[in-house]
């Protein structure tokens, strides 16, 4: 703020100074017959008035919230504002030159509202450039803040919406989880303490990914075994599980829960309603520019996507907040009995 008021005194001096020295100039230039010192006085007068007339406008502009306005609604004010400080200015630099005895002989030949007019109009020359200076630098910064506010704004959105689909599907996972354990509380309980164990390795990974927006393939993966290990306890031989890696892609970032939320929902929507259970096979794999993650399993894709619920569409919406249009999600039918869903990350180097 300090450095703010400061600039200003400083250009404000710095250009009626300015001002000054042109009107120096142009009298020698053209020999105008006045002495050194009415030249000087004169100066001063239209120095000391310029910066009384131009700050006085400036409250005004602050005072009123034309910065805040349009262009459109603030040209009218702005024009009549020119108008009034440039009359303002002109009575002001000539009651200074006749307090002071510094016009000349030719304007005392002249009434003073005609040399009012005259001057009004020849110092509105000095009015305007000054206003429109002032006023479109302050307009630009005013949309360069905007601009930022509204950038600061916006990551602040998809922080937020980030936040919320990670809170969302972290229970999601939890309360399948619990589930699956709850089926094994009666009918196994040496495999519903195992299964309790599995459990605690898969959140102590889940609740440190979520300090990451993402974390290492590597990383995903064995959350995913965990899962699958979990799981493994319910279905037992009606769960076979296959895993296609490229060794290339373990360290690639991915984001954290976002696999495990495909195998989960291949376990919900596939394997727990085929009798004879099917397969699960997890490949990840560098394709074309994109790292390709593929979750394949054995059923059948209904038309109705929407039954999937959360898990698949918060896919499609961290992906977007993430990487924008650059990445992608699909499920499909790849033949009769296996359903696959993929997403394309873009391969960053």
């Amino acid at each position: 703020m300090f450095f703010a008021k400061s600039r200003y005194w400083v250009l404000q001096f710095l250009g009626w100074g300015f001002v000054g020295m042109v009107m120096i100039f142009f009298a020698h230039a053209y020999k105008v017959n006045i002495s050194d010192k009415v030249l000087l006085g004169r100066v001063a007068i239209v120095f000391a008035a310029g910066i009384l007339v131009t700050h006085m406008l400036r409250w005004v502009i602050k005072w009123q919230g034309w910065m805040m306005e349009s262009i459109e609604k603030a040209i009218p004010k702005l024009i009549v504002a020119v108008i009034i400080s440039s009359m303002l200015f002109s009575l002001v630099v000539l009651g200074g030159f006749d307090f002071f005895h510094l016009s000349t002989s030719s304007s005392k030949k002249l009434s003073f509202f005609a040399r009012l007019a005259g001057s009004t109009f020849d110092n509105g020359l000095f009015i305007l450039p000054w206003l429109l200076i002032y006023y479109f630098y302050h307009f630009f910064q005013k949309s360069r803040r905007q601009q930022m506010d509204t950038l600061r704004l916006e990551a602040l959105i998809k922080e937020l919406e980030l936040k919320t689909i990670k809170a969302h599907i972290n229970p999601h996972f939890i309360f399948n989880s619990l589930n699956s354990i709850r089926a094994l509380v009666d009918e196994n309980p040496n495999r519903a303490r195992r299964a309790v164990t599995e459990l605690s390795n898969i959140l102590r990974s889940s609740m440190q990914s979520e300090k990451m927006e993402t974390v290492p393939f590597e990383k995903e993966l064995s959350i995913v075994k965990d899962y699958l290990a979990l799981e493994n306890m319910r279905f037992e031989d009606r769960l076979r599980v296959s895993y296609e890696i490229d060794p290339k892609s373990v360290y690639h970032p991915v984001p954290p829960m976002m696999l495990q939320t495909l195998v989960e929902n291949a376990i919900k929507h596939g394997i727990s309603k085929q009798v004879n259970g099917g397969l699960i096979k997890v490949v990840s794999e560098f394709k074309d520019g994109f790292h390709e993650l593929t979750v394949q399993n054995t059923g059948r894709l209904k038309n109705e996507i929407q039954e999937f619920g959360f898990g698949l569409s918060s896919t499609n919406n961290r992906l977007s907040l993430l990487y924008g249009e650059k990445a992608s999600f699909r499920i499909q039918q790849i033949n009769g009995s296996i359903v696959e869903a993929k997403v394309k990350i873009p391969i960053t180097l």
